[in-house]
């Protein structure tokens, strides 16, 4: 079993930056790739980054440049740093570890 806790989110103005954190207990996590995913209302759920266990990441067109994922395998933890957000960002963030998920968090990005 590995549990998710997110932390962060929250609302921005177009431009701006938010920091999400994804805790994750149980199994340690540094065994296991980190992604990030998002979903917006009406829309299909959105893979946003991943970090694998070696610390290789990658990242969909959409949030290359923009987003960071990072993980601290001391702490197990994953960051996703996102900058220059954009109101089509707007969704609710998710961390994933195998076929776990965190509770997700809402990110609004106003115009």
């Amino acid at each position: 079993q590995v549990q998710l806790v997110e932390s962060g989110g929250g609302l921005v103005q177009a431009g701006g930056s938010l920091r999400l954190s994804c805790a994750t207990s149980g199994r340690t996590s540094n065994r296991f790739d980190m992604a990030w995913f998002r979903q917006a209302p009406g829309k299909e759920r959105e893979w946003v980054g991943v970090i694998t266990k070696s610390g290789y990441t990658s990242y969909p067109d959409s949030t290359k440049g923009r987003f960071t994922v990072s993980r601290d395998d001391a702490n197990n933890t994953s960051v996703l740093q996102m900058t220059n957000l954009k109101p089509e960002d707007t969704a609710v963030y998710s961390c994933n570890v195998l076929q776990y998920w965190s509770q997700g968090s809402q990110v609004t990005v106003s115009s």
